[in-house]
């Protein structure tokens, strides 16, 4: 039987959430202070329609401030320009995409934010029901290791072989290789290995915070689509309701549509060139700042990176400083490569 564990690591300007299944890491829920509440899965706004498009069945959202949404629409429910409407967010924001909204009643008045999202706790809460939250060093640690795997791309499957997860703009790629998976009867192997993939794919994919259209390229040929159809909607079953399979195809690839509901957590990690972006590597240096004050109680601490991160760990270092005093200090170096971080006693 699965067993699914909890953390929550409340961190200087960011919380983590971490869902592990069986000791691996299934979700990862991530909410910084600067995040904006309009766009947040499950924030309630008034939102005011700017332009209906029936030829796409879409509607486009003012949500103020700036941001905006769209909000498919049925034939018979055609939603009228300039009209005020209560919607629900329930797809975040994605690489050049807007968000998508639901409609919940009629709202009036200027569009403004009604009621936040849910926080990480609420949220890991919902996802996990009746399992105590750990908190503390495990939780930071759980959050490390859980990031670190959403940030690869080939993982190993169990019993030999790999799994590559590379989305495109597209869809999602995942490719099965055999490796050096053993086994004497090589019908039975390959079917293991696809069962395998399966199970973890889904884990993956949900770490990962991956939607839409998903293509696996599966091992071997002459596939038990029935036995293949009842693994995945077994594996892929907590992603529901929306999850849509498809059978095994001529070529030996498996297709299935997931919900698409957070944004990424690639693309909230990483920019457009794959390097981690200067607000993780400054999440990063701070809390290697952190661990090694409670480390060090009263010592003074001298951290070294790279301008950009240095820059954007300023904030951050305000809010650590109201926790811990100030007694470290940051330092710019130009010289230094972007992902090198040091933390050491003054």
């Amino acid at each position: 039987m699965s067993e699914r564990r909890v953390f929550l690591d409340v961190g200087i300007g960011v919380t983590r959430g971490i869902v592990t299944l069986d000791g691996r890491p299934e979700r990862m829920l991530l909410q910084r202070n600067d995040d904006e509440p309009r766009l947040a899965l499950g924030a309630r706004l008034i939102a005011r329609i700017t332009k209906v498009e029936p030829a796409i069945a879409t509607a486009f959202l003012d949500l103020g401030g700036g941001h905006e949404a769209i909000l498919p629409f049925k034939p018979e429910a055609r939603p009228v320009r300039g009209g005020a409407i209560v919607i629900e967010i329930r797809s975040e924001p994605r690489d050049g995409k807007l968000a998508v909204a639901r409609q919940v009643g009629e709202g009036e008045g200027a569009p403004r934010l009604l009621a936040e999202a849910p926080g990480v706790r609420e949220a890991l809460e919902f996802l996990v029901r009746d399992v105590p939250i750990i908190e503390g060093r495990e939780a930071r640690r759980t959050a490390d290791d859980a990031e670190a795997e959403a940030l690869e791309t080939i993982h190993p499957l169990p019993g030999g072989g790999t799994l590559a997860i590379e989305p495109t703009r597209a869809l999602t790629a995942i490719d099965v290789d055999l490796g050096e998976r053993k086994g004497v009867d090589a019908k039975r192997v390959t079917r293991h290995a696809n069962h395998a993939a399966l199970a973890e794919s889904a884990r993956l994919l949900r770490l990962k915070g991956l939607g839409g259209l998903v293509v696996l390229d599966l091992v071997g040929r002459g596939h038990d689509g029935a036995a293949l159809l009842a693994a995945a909607r077994l594996a892929f079953g907590p992603d529901n309701p929306g999850v849509a399979i498809g059978p095994v195809g001529r070529f030996g690839t498996m297709e299935l549509s997931i919900p698409r509901r957070t944004r990424p957590l690639l693309e909230r990690l990483r920019q457009a060139d794959g390097a981690l972006n200067d607000r993780t590597l400054a999440e990063r240096l701070i809390r290697r700042i952190q661990v090694e004050a409670e480390a060090q109680p009263g010592g003074r601490l001298a951290a070294s990176c790279a301008p950009a991160v240095a820059k954007a760990a300023e904030p951050l270092a305000r809010l650590l400083a109201a926790r811990i005093g100030a007694r470290f200090v940051i330092t710019s170096d130009p010289a230094r490569p972007r992902e090198r971080l040091d933390v050491a006693v003054a």
